[in-house]
C-alpha cells in the first residue's frame, strides 16, 4: 500500500508539479516520497497552559525526521479553559471538526497530537477517529508544585477553597490575592486530578500515548525525550498502516474506565470518552461506565479527592504503577498505539511511594468508580463522583431551592433572606449542551454565604451541567435530558423533596406528579436563543451529555478520502 500523500506528490502532470513545487521550499527530491506527518499543535500563548508546545513539537520534529519522514507543524483550534468564553467545552466539537478536516484535506500520512488543556486531547482524538490515519497523542503535562505560606497550592482545588473560605470570613482578600502569584510554578496544564490530567493518562490507558508517557511534568526533559520517540513511532505507524480504527475497540475503552476509576479522574472524562467512542463507531454508554468502574478501587490520593499533586504521582511511579495493581481488572486484549498490549507494559511498573498511590490491598475507597444515577429527574442518567463527595450526603433527602440559569443563582445566592439550610438541594439549570450553551463548568455552585458562615462546607447539588475535574462536593451533575430539552429537571420547583441514594443509583423528586408541569416561564426565558455562526449550528445539533454531546453530524468516521480532484 502506498502513502496517502503520493494522491499529491506522485506523477508528472500539472497537479503534482502544483503541490510538489509550492512544498518544496529546498528540500530534496525524496522528501515527497517519505511519509509526510502532520504535528497538530494547539500551542497557543492564550492557552497557557499548552504555550510550551511549540519546543514539544521540536522535539517530536526531530523524531520524524530521525525515522525518515517529514514533519510538517499543523496549529489546531486550541482551547483553554481558563480564558475563553463562555465555556471551552462550546468549541470542543468544532476543534474537533476543524482538525479533521485539515488531516483529510492536506497530503498528510500520519499525525502527531499535541495536546493539554481539557477540551484539546479529546478534540484532537475525535479528529483522528474520524479521519482514521495513524495518530499518536503527546500530552504537554502538568505543572511543578507551587507553594503558598510553606503549604503546596493545588490549581484549580484550592482556587475553590480558598475562594469559598474568602467568602465564609476566615481568609483575609490579601491573603488570598498573595496566593496568586504562587499557584502557577511553572509551564504545564492542572497539577491535580482535573480534567487535563484525566485525560492524558486515560488517553494513554486507551492505548493513544506510548505507554509511561502521561503524567510527565511539563518542565522535565524526559518529556523532550518521549517526545522525540513518539516522532519516530509515528513513521512506524505509518508503515504499518496502523490507524486508530484498527487497534482502538471496545477493549480500550474498558482499560481507559478502570484507569478513570482507580485515578479518581475527572467526570468530564465520561462525556468525553462517550465522544471518541462515537467518532470510531465503538458501542459505549454510561451504564459501561458504572458495570466496569463502579468497583474498581480508588488508589491515587490527589487532589481534589486527596492530599498529593501531579508531581508527586508521576515520582511515585505514575499510571503504569496504578494499572499493575489493577491489572486483574483490565482486558488483556486491548492494544496500544505500540502494537503492544497494555498489559505488556505493566511488568517493570512499581510504586515508589505508597502514600501517593496506594497497594490494592489498602485503597482510599474500595468502589472509587464514577457511578451513574437514573430516576425520574434523570431518566437517561445522571453522574456523581463518590471519591470527592461528602460520605454522610451520598444518600440525602431535602427540599430543592431552584435557580433557572447561572445568572439568577449569582444573584440570590448570597441574600440573607434566600430560604436555605443545610440539608436543602440546590438545582441549576439551564446548564446543558443546550441551554447554556456549551455545558460549562457551573455544577458545583458556590455555598449561600450564610451557610458557609455557619460552618456547613458541602450540599447536594445538582445540574445540567459540568463541573472542573479540579472541583469537590457532593454534586449530580450532566443530567439527562437537559432542561433546555424537555428534560424533568426543567420541571422541578422550590420546595419539592428530592432523594439522592447512590447505593441504589437513584436520583428522584418524591412527588411523581411533577412531570405533569409546564416549565416555567422563567426558566425558558433563561435559555439562550440560537444566534449566528457556530453557535446557532451547535445549538441545533448538539446531542445529549448522555451520549457524549457531539453534533448529530459527526458521529463516526468519514476515513481520509478526499471524493473531489483538486483544481
Amino acid at each position: 500500500m502506498g502513502l496517502r500523500s503520493e494522491q499529491w506528490y506522485a506523477g508528472d502532470d500539472r497537479n503534482s508539479y502544483i503541490h510538489r513545487a509550492w512544498m518544496r521550499r529546498g528540500g530534496p527530491d525524496d522528501a515527497f516520497r517519505r511519509p509526510q506527518i502532520a504535528i497538530a499543535n494547539s500551542a497557543s500563548d492564550l492557552t497557557p497552559c499548552n504555550a510550551h508546545l511549540n519546543e514539544v513539537a521540536a522535539s517530536v520534529a526531530n523524531g520524524i525526521r530521525e525515522a525518515g519522514g517529514i514533519p510538517l507543524n499543523l496549529p489546531v483550534v486550541s482551547l483553554g479553559e481558563t480564558n475563553v468564553r463562555p465555556t471551552a467545552m462550546l468549541w470542543r466539537n468544532m476543534a474537533a471538526m476543524a482538525t479533521e478536516e485539515m488531516l483529510r484535506a492536506n497530503p498528510v500520512d500520519g499525525v502527531v497530537l499535541l495536546g493539554g488543556c481539557d477540551k484539546t486531547i479529546p478534540a484532537l482524538l475525535m479528529a483522528a477517529a474520524s479521519v482514521d490515519v495513524p495518530a499518536v497523542v503527546v500530552p504537554g503535562g502538568p505543572m511543578l508544585t507551587g507553594t503558598f505560606r510553606g503549604v503546596p497550592l493545588g490549581c484549580g482545588t484550592d482556587v475553590w477553597r480558598l475562594s469559598e473560605e474568602v467568602r465564609a470570613g476566615t481568609l483575609s482578600r490579601e491573603q488570598f490575592l498573595r496566593s496568586e502569584s504562587a499557584m502557577i510554578r511553572s509551564r504545564g496544564h492542572c497539577n491535580t486530578m482535573g480534567t487535563a490530567s484525566t485525560m492524558a493518562l486515560v488517553a494513554e490507558a486507551l492505548g493513544t500515548v506510548v505507554p509511561g508517557v502521561a503524567g510527565t511534568p511539563a518542565p522535565d526533559t524526559r518529556l523532550l525525550e518521549a517526545s522525540h520517540g513518539t516522532g519516530r513511532l509515528v513513521v512506524e505507524l505509518v508503515e504499518k498502516d496502523r490507524r486508530p480504527s484498527t487497534f482502538l475497540t471496545k477493549a480500550n475503552f474498558h482499560n481507559a474506565i478502570v484507569a478513570l476509576a482507580a485515578i479518581g479522574g475527572s467526570t468530564n472524562a465520561v462525556v468525553h470518552l462517550l465522544a471518541i467512542a462515537g467518532r470510531l463507531g465503538v458501542d459505549l454508554s454510561l451504564d459501561d461506565f458504572d458495570r466496569i468502574g463502579s468497583g474498581v478501587p480508588l488508589l491515587v490520593d490527589l487532589q481534589p479527592a486527596g492530599r498529593f499533586l501531579m508531581e508527586d504521582f508521576h515520582r511515585a511511579g505514575g499510571l503504569l504503577a496504578v494499572l499493575r495493581e489493577v491489572r486483574d481488572l483490565l482486558d488483556p486484549s486491548a492494544l496500544t498505539v505500540t502494537g503492544t498490549p497494555l498489559v505488556d507494559h505493566l511488568g517493570d511498573a512499581p510504586i515508589w511511594d505508597p502514600e501517593v498511590i496506594r497497594d490494592r490491598r489498602q485503597p482510599i475507597i474500595a468502589e472509587g468508580g464514577i457511578a451513574v444515577l437514573r430516576g425520574n429527574l434523570a431518566p437517561s442518567g445522571a453522574l456523581v463522583k463518590p471519591a470527592a463527595a461528602s460520605p454522610h450526603l451520598l444518600r440525602h433527602r431535602g427540599k430543592a431551592v431552584v435557580f433557572d440559569s447561572i445568572e439568577d443563582f449569582h444573584a440570590r445566592v448570597d441574600d440573607p433572606d434566600l430560604d436555605v439550610d443545610a440539608d436543602s438541594v440546590l438545582v441549576l439549570r439551564g446548564c446543558g449542551p443546550r441551554g447554556y450553551p456549551g455545558m460549562p463548568e457551573v455544577s458545583n455552585m458556590p455555598l449561600p454565604r450564610k451557610l458557609l458562615e455557619q460552618g456547613v462546607r458541602d450540599m447536594v447539588r445538582i445540574c445540567d451541567g459540568r463541573m472542573s475535574g479540579t472541583a469537590y462536593g457532593t454534586v449530580v451533575l450532566h443530567v439527562a435530558p437537559e432542561a433546555a430539552a424537555g428534560g424533568p429537571l426543567g420541571l422541578v420547583r422550590t420546595g419539592d423533596v428530592i432523594v439522592l441514594d447512590v447505593a441504589n443509583r437513584r436520583i428522584d423528586v418524591e412527588d411523581p406528579d411533577f412531570l405533569t408541569r409546564t416549565p416555567s416561564e422563567a426558566m425558558a426565558a433563561a435559555f439562550a436563543a440560537p444566534r449566528r455562526g457556530w453557535e446557532r449550528l451547535y445549538i441545533d445539533h448538539v446531542l445529549g451529555a448522555d451520549t457524549g454531546a457531539d453534533l448529530d453530524f459527526l458521529v463516526g468516521s468519514s476515513g481520509s478520502e478526499v471524493t473531489r480532484e483538486s483544481h
